[in-house]
């Protein structure tokens, strides 16, 4: 079993910054990928992006070149550094994970981008 939890959620003006981490706790072996995903009101949740243990990275077209996800292995956290925030960013942002057995979710963190 995998527990997520995440920080560094917030209210932040477009233009802004904010970084995310989200730690994992529990028993496990090891884990294979970790990342971000997020839901808008009424909106379907998508993949932000995500990281494997050999650090090769995805990112959402529309965050490319914004945001940045990177991984501390030895403390099992993974982060997501996020720069030139804009109002479509704003979500709830959700860690994953999985060990190779399952996938796990947290609880989630508002962003709010907003003026």
């Amino acid at each position: 079993q995998v527990q997520l939890v995440e920080s560094g959620g917030g209210l932040v003006q477009p233009g802004g910054s904010l970084r995310l981490s989200c730690v994992a706790s529990g028993t496990f072996f090891s884990i294979k990928t970790m990342g971000w995903y997020r839901q808008a009101p009424g909106m379907q949740r998508e993949l932000v992006a995500d990281i494997n243990s050999g650090g090769s990275t995805n990112y959402a077209d529309s965050v490319k070149g914004r945001f940045t996800v990177s991984r501390d292995n030895a403390k099992n956290t993974v982060f997501l550094q996020m720069n030139n925030l804009k109002p479509e960013d704003t979500a709830v942002y959700y860690c994953t994970a999985d060990d190779y057995l399952h996938d796990y979710w947290g609880q989630g963190t508002q962003v709010t981008v907003s003026s």
